[in-house]
């Protein structure tokens, strides 16, 4: 299947059966799920979105023209990218930029972004196919440390207001072990005892999210269901949302009050079907 509960732009992001998108609920606890949480530390859950916090996504309509020289030239992709003036930046010193082409459902992705006076540069980009489970070479970084793409971690304020998220949510950890597990792709992390790049946690079942306003209900129940990713380095239990000032203060609020000990880590192997595809068992 080609068609996602979430699309942006008429087009899916990823297949319904890609990794993003499936849930994790029935899966088993990881062995190692309290050594990677000790890891990470404890505390409070925090979504780093709202106001003019989050990770814009521009959508559109242009043909990619613009050449892009990247400081992780060996594991970016050398394409034509649709960066314009108009292009929307991260404002944190990540300086991502997420760009979806209409039309094409082409993904473009890039990290540290800079436009200079000899032109734009990136420390890294990469260009998704948002209708293929394609996954980058082995070792290859992208736009995020783990090399995965960043949209389909993106929590979206249309899809909490219209009651369902339906994909897994991309985090960060302080620090990560020296290996990644499928579908990421690249390491960042030389703590032996942390988790691994893409790993993946979720909200404990028996978490009662019963006293909590209806829009966090939502994001809460996602998180459940098919939790959270762990996709870069940086502050614990940060979880990244598209940029839009209408995030309600009383979700972020609530948010907020979620305790980490209160995840998981869950065992994704079984999901796997190829190592070189994101195209996933359900669990």
């Amino acid at each position: 299947m080609l068609i996602t509960a979430l699309l942006l732009a008429g087009c899916p992001v990823f297949p319904a059966d890609n990794y993003w998108n499936t849930p994790v609920d029935r899966l088993a606890v990881h062995a190692q799920s309290q050594q990677w949480l000790d890891r990470i530390g404890s505390g409070l859950l925090h979504p780093d979105f709202g106001g003019q916090y989050g990770i814009p996504v521009t959508v559109t309509s242009k043909a990619p023209r613009t050449a892009v020289r990247f400081d992780y030239r060996s594991e970016s992709d050398h394409l034509p990218y649709p960066l314009t003036s108009s292009t929307r930046i991260e404002r944190s010193s990540d300086r991502h930029t997420v760009v979806v082409r209409r039309g094409t459902c082409r993904l473009y992705e890039t990290w540290n972004t800079r436009r200079t006076p000899s032109g734009w540069r990136a420390g890294s980009g990469a260009v998704w196919d948002l209708r293929s489970n394609a996954l980058r070479p082995p070792g290859w970084t992208s736009a995020d440390a783990a090399g995965l793409p960043i949209l389909p971690g993106l929590l979206r304020w249309s899809e909490v207001r219209a009651g369902g998220v339906r994909h897994a949510i991309r985090f960060t950890a302080p620090t990560t072990a020296p290996q990644f597990v499928w579908p990421a792709r690249h390491e960042a992390g030389s703590d032996p005892v942390a988790p691994p790049m893409g790993a993946r946690f979720r909200l404990r079942a028996d978490f009662d999210v019963n006293d909590f306003s209806p829009h966090t209900r939502v994001v809460l129940t996602a998180l459940q269901k098919y939790g959270m990713v762990l996709a870069d380095n940086g502050s614990a239990w940060y979880f990244q949302g598209a940029t839009s000032r209408r995030w309600p203060a009383q979700l972020i609020a609530e948010l907020k009050t979620v305790p980490s000990a209160a995840f998981e880590a869950v065992d994704t192997g079984p999901m796997m079907l190829s190592p070189d595809s994101g195209r996933a068992k359900p669990g």
